[in-house]
């Protein structure tokens, strides 16, 4: 009986964390917590209706994933934006994905292949009519859909880690260089083709990663445009 009321505590535990953890890192992609808002343990708890513990924990996961860090004397705030962070996530993203992406392709059948294709086809639609924050939610799909089947799961967490890490710099690469977008969505299509003609691994790879790379590019030619 005690053994099954730990058990029952412990899942309950795991259950609240995770729902803290997934509530916070929304408030923070979605800007409601920007950079530097504090995170009041007692306060986001009495939110939730639940104890501190569970938030307590879900914040630490958000500061290992570098969305959050905290301060001595001063607690958990949400981290500040870092354009030299933003391009380092994304440098190791090109990389990391490029292999994860190579790695997948041997996996991946018609059929993902199918529900890629027809992701990046609602990319295309959404030209005309821009909306960078949808486009970014398909474009997260459209990787997803060629990475996921990674059989090295190391790599896998990783890229996983590098989306959760950029979403929390930026909602959106595209608000600030929408222009990019049409290029992109090509830019799958060649990646797509290029998978399903079995082509090199290691053309597969370069391809995603400088597929990740060029978008790094647009920015930084759109911040030099903006410098006086």
């Amino acid at each position: 009986m005690a053994e099954d009321t730990v058990n029952s505590v412990v899942g309950e535990r795991v259950s609240k964390s995770e729902l803290a953890y997934d509530w916070l890192r929304r408030k923070i992609q979605r800007r409601e917590y920007g950079p530097g808002y504090r995170l009041v343990l007692a306060e986001i708890a009495a939110e939730l209706k639940m104890s501190v513990v569970p938030v307590r924990e879900a914040i630490r996961r958000l500061e290992a994933e570098r969305l959050v860090t905290f301060e001595r004397n001063v607690g958990a705030r949400v981290a500040m934006v870092d354009e030299n962070e933003y391009l380092h996530s994304m440098q190791t993203l090109g990389v990391i994905e490029g292999i994860a992406t190579s790695l997948s392709a041997p996996a991946l059948t018609e059929a993902d292949l199918d529900r890629a294709r027809a992701i990046n086809d609602r990319m295309v639609t959404l030209l005309d009519s821009f909306d960078a924050h949808t486009f970014t939610t398909l474009n997260q799909q459209f990787h997803s859909q060629l990475f996921e089947c990674c059989p090295n799961p190391q790599i896998l967490e990783l890229v996983r880690q590098g989306w959760t890490r950029l979403s929390g710099l930026r909602d959106s690469t595209f608000t600030f260089v929408p222009g990019r977008a049409r290029a992109s969505v090509e830019e799958h299509k060649h990646i797509l083709s290029l998978i399903a003609d079995k082509a090199d691994p290691l053309e597969i790879e370069l391809a995603a990663r400088n597929h990740r790379w060029a978008t790094m590019q647009a920015f930084l030619d759109k911040r030099t445009e903006e410098i006086p």
